[in-house]
């Protein structure tokens, strides 16, 4: 019997019970969404930002229009769509960031981008997406890999906070489509057939409005020391990042148009996600400690029966969570069908 995959992306979560150290600086989404897909640090997939920019000509993109941008995303490291296809499986991707590009000639044979006004807090349409995903594309079209994104509570966390009391509503709105998508499993029988594995891509912490700052000279701030940031010199994109260190924030940007934020430094706490994952090939009530995004990518191919591309993570760091006869590398012919969610903000509290 196949078993499929279903990965679920749920942006800005906060730490649940299994937590992801990403080894990566840039919390941002497309980053460490890219960072999951491809399994390599982002210092070599090269998708550095939410925004597309050509450092000659100054041109930017936001967001929705960087998804098109195929030489932003195609630049090396093969998503794992298109490792799976290329090996025989059946792939789709719903709204996940890098869906709309072309990778060496090749797209995701099953693919739904967002509008460009989509409204990423409607839980009808979350609901309709999952019934797309597991009614029509894994009970009907029998997929053996989805990915599948959810831009909240990432958007109600930057608008009023991540304590806030709309942040707490959407995260109960999540908490009801993760049993939603569980009632869907059973529905369609497939919980003896389908892995899903649940995780965000960063987490989200409080910040402070201040007074309009227009310019900002580090050596006229009144007790500036370069031992208050962290200097990373790197060799794409601009020259350098600055980033204050961990409650150092509002001595350098005391302007904040939003009340929550992320992209900070990943060891910071309030930056970090979560991950839950369920299935026949998993282990039940069973609590890891913390570990790289980046050995999600094996993890996830080694359910697929698939062989990676090169990469930056290892099986042996997360095997501990699989039932014995899923844990052994070469033992990997089991899970054929993959559903992965990802919601933006880590926001979830319980995957059962």
């Amino acid at each position: 019997m196949l078993i499929k995959l279903f990965f679920v992306l749920i942006e800005s979560i906060f730490l649940s019970t299994f937590n992801i150290y990403p080894y990566v600086l840039l919390t941002l989404l497309i980053s460490v969404s890219f960072f999951c897909l491809s399994g390599r640090y982002v210092e070599n997939h090269g998708v550095i930002h939410n925004m597309w920019f050509n450092t000659t000509t100054q041109e930017k993109k936001g967001y929705y229009m960087t998804q098109f941008v195929d030489s932003y995303w195609d630049n090396g490291s093969l998503p794992i769509w298109i490792t799976a296809q290329r090996q025989g499986l059946k792939a789709g991707s719903l709204h996940f960031p890098g869906t709309a590009a072309t990778y060496k000639g090749e797209t995701v044979r099953l693919r739904e981008v967002e509008p460009r006004l989509y409204d990423y807090s409607n839980e009808t349409e979350w609901r309709l997406n999952i019934d797309k995903v597991i009614g029509e594309w894994f009970h009907q079209q029998d997929l053996d890999f989805v990915s599948l994104y959810f831009g909240e509570p990432d958007g109600t966390g930057h608008r009023y906070g991540p304590d806030s009391p709309e942040r707490r509503e959407m995260v109960q709105q999540v908490d009801r489509t993760v049993g939603y998508i569980r009632d869907k499993i059973q529905d369609h029988c497939l919980t003896d057939r389908l892995n899903v594995i649940i995780t965000a891509d960063h987490g989200m912490t409080t910040v402070l409005r201040g007074a309009q700052v227009e310019e900002m000279i580090l050596y006229k701030i009144p007790g500036f020391n370069f031992s208050d940031i962290q200097f990373h010199l790197v060799d794409y994109g601009p020259v350098g990042m600055l980033l204050p260190k961990d409650g150092m924030l509002e001595k350098f940007f005391p302007v904040q148009f939003n009340k929550g934020e992320h992209g900070f430094d990943n060891q910071v706490m309030d930056m970090k996600p979560f991950f839950r994952a369920v299935g026949p090939d998993f282990q039940k009530d069973l609590v890891v400690g913390p570990f790289e995004t980046v050995n999600v990518y094996p993890l996830m191919c080694h359910l697929l029966g698939i062989n990676p591309e090169i990469n930056d993570g290892h099986l042996d760091n997360t095997k501990q969570m699989l039932l014995p006869k899923k844990n052994t590398e070469g033992n990997n012919k089991f899970s054929h069908v993959a559903f992965a969610l990802l919601c933006s903000s880590t926001c979830c509290y319980y995957m059962a």
